[in-house]
């Protein structure tokens, strides 16, 4: 065990001198992310625009969601009172509606 030996972090760390010069914006970089930036802000202007006009027509299909569900329970209502006033009757009635003869 006398021939291994230890290495510290610090003994094998160099400091970066170069990467870090690179990291600080150029006035080229600065220009390039700005009109990136500007793109970005752009399609979420669109987006926005696009998800404005939807939420306006989904309001106005709600808006025929809610007359046709009014719609519709007139026509259960309507229903039940039929089949009640059936099944108050026996049944007398659909057999003399539908015409049958024996």
């Amino acid at each position: 065990m006398s021939n291994m030996t230890t290495r510290t972090p610090s003994a094998t760390y160099k400091q970066p001198t170069q990467s870090r010069l690179s990291t600080v914006p150029t006035s080229a970089s600065k220009s390039r992310q700005l009109s990136h930036l500007h793109a970005q802000l752009a399609q979420l202007t669109a987006n926005m625009s696009d998800l404005e006009n939807l939420l306006r027509m989904t309001a106005v299909q709600a808006e025929g969601m809610r007359g046709l569900g009014g719609y519709i329970g007139g026509m259960f209502m309507a229903s039940s009172k039929v089949l009640g006033e059936e099944l108050a009757n026996g049944g007398t009635t659909a057999e003399q509606g539908s015409g049958k003869v024996v």
